[in-house]
């Protein structure tokens, strides 16, 4: 059998010990294995409960989808970090909501809109037809 020498037995050290660096350095990085595209998943409520059928479009774009019966929603397209989901239901505020880099499930409370009526309603007025009375 062949003996090593000092150096070469340093050598192997030396190449086996940036070897099992490198091994960790790659197998504890957070962004290995992640992918940039990701599905969206969700639910939306109101102060009652779920809310079924709320629009959820993305932004600038013309795809989307609405929740269901229990208020879930799963975004038909992939998305990255920085896309914008616009949340509207009738009768509710208007809500965008940007994707960040760790969001894969979105929970989100819609708030009822104020909704004005210009002018009073006169009630002391009776109601009266423009319809002209016919001659028997």
């Amino acid at each position: 059998m062949k003996t090593l020498d000092l150096t070469t037995k340093s050598t192997f050290k030396t190449f086996g010990f940036i070897a099992i660096l490198m091994v960790a350095l790659l197998a504890f990085d957070t962004s290995y294995g992640q992918t940039e595209d990701r599905t969206i998943t969700g639910l939306v409520v109101n102060e009652d409960g779920p809310l079924p059928g709320v629009n959820i479009t993305l932004k600038g774009e013309r795809v989307g989808t609405s929740t269901d019966i229990n208020g879930e929603f799963t975004f038909p397209k992939k998305l990255k970090t920085g896309d914008v989901l616009v949340f509207s239901y009738l009768g509710y505020t208007t809500q965008n909501i940007t994707i960040g880099a760790k969001n894969n499930y979105i929970k989100l409370e819609l708030e009822l809109d104020m909704v004005e009526m210009m002018g009073d309603l006169d009630a002391n007025t009776p109601y009266k037809t423009k319809r002209k009375k016919k001659k028997n």
